[in-house]
């Protein structure tokens, strides 16, 4: 597979890679203009409503990195169809919801589905291109998930516009039909015979699902002594699971990357990049819906300007990131994202369309300069053999982000604060976090550091 796959099967490969990919991101991304419609139908507040989005990225949280160890052992192709199986399955579930207790079961057999097929999407991408090619395969992939990220609120409201919300999951079973039809031609590397390290796939989901869950309870339940436990149990947990991957051979989660300043840096600016970022997309609905008027095929377009122009920006700015430091191109992107945020904290009394639109585009437009950069050194930034544990994290962080995102919005939202300027402000502070990790990355000590680590072990690219 070191050449990749032969023509023509690699553009079949390339469209089942592509379709299952806009599966798992418009399913992750349309039900948020659909929440308050949600909430109406089945009688339940807006702050429980969002347990929707967070409980299907909670699932993905937990299991991306151990369904990624064992898609190394069962196989790659297998793994993923499997996934895409289970998502179908659980997405004709979702018509026969009519409490949100059993909508949320189905939520997390979705995201099952769409972790075991995600968490073999980047190492299937490897294997598809030869390694020339490889960063433009990677470039195709930004694209799908920037324009079904552009695709998911636009495509949600127009189904609201004419049909219930249940149809709203549906939306995105046929991208998993088409995946499917064409799984054939996916390539399917020889799975190693190595043993699945199953305690340790159970200390990383017990890690995240405890902390997570902790902080959920803490905004839903009624116990603020049991929540706080639930979060030390996950602390406790996280402890020993971190003890235990330092003496792996083959870790779940690349903890000791973590140790390098500049990986480190990078991890810390995404996470809080995408906490921003999913709060102001989460709570904007409610904010636009509840608070001006709006109807939810107008909130999506609203939504939409957002992801559109990351469509455009994310990959460019990984290309410019080759000539320019990601540190800049993150800290300048970071800036426009704050500026951004503080204008839609402060809209119009009676916005109109543009007044909303543009707001978004600069939000879009901030956090893609930043992202695709920062990716960018976060796999540069490791060692060559390690470049796959990398890029797991990649998506483990991103996921962690937009559930802390989701459970903060939950938390306004219950106090009352959800459907005005306070997750905008919130946002524009963790923004302005994620721009302190990337100009602290020009400081020529620690690249000198990085460098030289990152020499000792090979890399695959240069730390910039």
């Amino acid at each position: 597979m070191t050449e990749g796959l032969p023509l023509p099967r690699r553009y079949y490969a390339i469209l089942a890679i592509s379709f299952g990919t806009a599966l798992v991101v418009i399913d992750g991304a349309i039900p948020t203009v659909a929440l308050p419609t949600i909430a109406r139908d089945l009688g339940v507040d807006n702050s429980a409503a969002v347990l929707v989005v967070t409980v299907y990225q909670l699932v993905l949280v937990m299991t991306l990195l151990p369904f990624s160890a064992l898609g190394d052992r069962l196989g790659h192709r297998r793994l993923y169809q499997l996934g895409q199986i289970v998502f179908t399955i659980a997405t004709l579930l979702c018509f026969f919801a009519r409490s949100l207790p059993f909508l949320l079961v189905v939520r997390a057999a979705q995201s099952l589905g769409a972790a075991a097929a995600l968490s073999v999407s980047s190492a299937m991408v490897r294997a598809i291109y030869p390694p020339r090619q490889l960063g433009r395969g990677l470039g195709i992939n930004s694209i799908v998930v920037s324009s079904s990220a552009a695709l998911a609120p636009t495509l949600g409201g127009f189904v609201l516009a004419f049909g219930r919300w249940p149809w709203v999951f549906a939306a995105a079973v046929p991208f998993a039909i088409l995946s499917l039809l064409l799984g054939r031609h996916l390539p399917e590397p020889q799975p190693h015979t190595g043993e699945f390290d199953l305690l340790g796939a159970v200390l990383c989901a017990a890690t995240f699902g405890l902390i997570i869950s902790g902080l959920e309870s803490a905004v839903h339940g009624s116990s603020p002594v049991v929540s706080a436990a639930i979060v030390a149990t996950g602390i406790l947990i996280a402890f020993i699971f971190v003890r235990r991957e330092l003496g792996e051979p083959r870790p779940i989660m690349p903890v000791d990357l973590l140790a390098r300043p500049v990986f480190a840096l990078s991890t810390l600016g995404a996470l809080t990049a995408f906490v921003a970022s999913m709060t102001v997309i989460l709570s904007m609905p409610f904010r636009l819906e509840h608070g001006f008027g709006f109807a939810p095929s107008e909130v999506g377009a609203m939504i939409a300007p957002w992801p559109l122009t990351t469509l455009f920006v994310a990959p460019a700015a990984g290309a410019l990131s080759d000539r320019v430091p990601a540190g800049l191109l993150g800290g300048i992107g970071m800036a426009l994202a704050c500026a951004a945020l503080l204008a839609l904290a402060w809209l119009p009394t009676h916005p109109a369309y543009l007044d909303v639109a543009w707001r978004m585009s600069l939000c879009g437009a901030g956090f893609g300069l930043f992202l695709s950069p920062n990716a960018r050194v976060i796999i540069g930034s490791a060692p060559r053999e390690r470049a796959a544990s990398a890029g797991g994290l990649i998506s483990t962080t991103r996921m962690t982000g937009q559930t802390l995102g989701a459970t903060l919005v939950a938390a306004l939202l219950a106090l009352g604060l959800g459907g005005g300027s306070a997750p905008p402000l919130a946002a524009a502070v963790l923004a302005f976090v994620a721009g302190l990790c990337s100009i602290a990355r020009l400081n020529p000590s620690l690249r000198r550091t990085e460098v030289g680590e990152v020499r000792g072990n090979q890399p695959a690219a240069h730390v910039r």
